[in-house]
């Protein structure tokens, strides 16, 4: 029997009466601490619920498995993590290879940080987008720079994790992660962040000493945050019950802004700078075509296909914009090498 047991937000004393009784009666119980640190005050209660063999779990352990799986087959275990257990998809994949070993397996859910802190701090759950970690190393934060710009493109808000690492006892600064952001986007150029865009630091949520603190990059990265856990979340389009909430659930140090106002679709940049390059290329070379009648067709279909590019854009249909400024350009490149100009220039 394997059991998937959530320990909720607050500790020890967050973990539900029937989570208690199945700790009380478990032959073995592993204590998964990978995904969010737990105190020791809170290790010790945690223990002290418990009458069976009690084993700390590192994150290979429950990666690889077999040795939980093979306990579960004869025995009563208990695979207990912070939060709700099913949050880290390690877990559900342990379930899944469970039930295939045809293990019996139950899960106990509880609050989650996740879900929680969005409340807490007064945003709207379902504006919340695609969730993204931060690691220490600066070549990783390309990928949630792009996440961050999908999401608020579409007006949500990101939810950002950041590196946490049980051996090292490492939990990296919310400091460092948006000092990070700010150095991506001098690298990537999509006007997603910096030092303006608004942002809130959720810290250690359901504890006694939770903090939320929201403002300007420019203004956080001066505040100290105290002791982790910590998550970082970007905001998107804010709703004004959002910016209300903002001021008053936590510690707002500017006017809460709109992060999409000043982000464009990648489609829209590229346009922005294509259209007006096709268009002068073009006009520079239809004087070395006057008077050439076979030729004019191959001017008039590039002139059509800048202007399709353009209405596509504006009704919405990115893909065939670029297409279309794409089989222009390929055009009037064509024009140039005839000519023998260079088609870059």
């Amino acid at each position: 029997m394997l059991w998937f047991v959530g320990l909720g937000i607050s500790g020890a004393k967050s973990i539900p009466l029937e989570a208690q009784e199945v700790l009380a009666k478990a032959d073995i119980i592993y204590l998964e601490q990978f995904t969010s640190p737990i105190g020791k005050s809170d290790l010790s209660k945690i223990k002290k619920m418990t009458k069976g063999d009690f084993r700390p779990a590192k994150r290979w352990l429950v990666e690889d498995g077999n040795e939980i799986l093979k306990n579960a087959k004869r025995n009563k275990v208990v695979l207990l993590s912070y939060g709700d257990p099913y949050i880290a998809t390690t877990h559900i994949e342990l379930r899944t290879r469970a039930i295939e070993e045809k293990i019996k397996t139950k899960s106990i859910h509880a609050s989650s940080s996740l879900t929680s802190m969005i409340g807490e701090c007064g945003l709207h759950f379902y504006k919340v987008g695609r969730i993204a970690t931060i690691m220490s190393e600066m070549k990783s934060l390309t990928t949630p720079y792009y996440v961050i710009y999908k999401n608020i493109i579409e007006g949500n808000h990101t939810v950002l994790l950041l590196e946490y690492n049980q051996d090292k006892d490492f939990f990296l600064d919310p400091k460092d992660a948006l000092m990070g952001l700010v150095e991506t986007e001098k690298g990537q150029k999509r006007n997603v962040i910096d030092s303006s865009t608004y942002a809130v630091v959720a810290s250690r949520i359901g504890f006694a000493n939770q903090s939320i603190i929201s403002g300007k990059i420019s203004s956080l990265k001066k505040m100290d945050f105290g002791k982790p856990p910590h998550t970082v979340i970007i905001t998107g389009r804010l709703h004004f019950t959002e910016s209300d909430a903002l001021k008053i659930l936590g510690d707002c140090l500017d006017e809460p802004t709109d992060n999409s106002e000043k982000t464009e679709k990648i489609s829209i940049q590229m346009m922005k700078k294509y259209v007006p390059m096709v268009r002068e290329a073009l006009e520079e070379i239809e004087p070395h075509y006057k008077g050439q009648k076979e030729y004019q067709i191959i001017l008039e279909n590039a002139e059509l296909y800048i202007r399709d590019a353009e209405k596509f854009l504006e009704d919405g249909q990115d893909e065939v914009a670029i297409l279309s400024i794409g089989y222009a350009d390929g055009l009037v490149d064509a024009l140039r090498l005839a000519k023998g100009f260079d088609p870059k220039m």
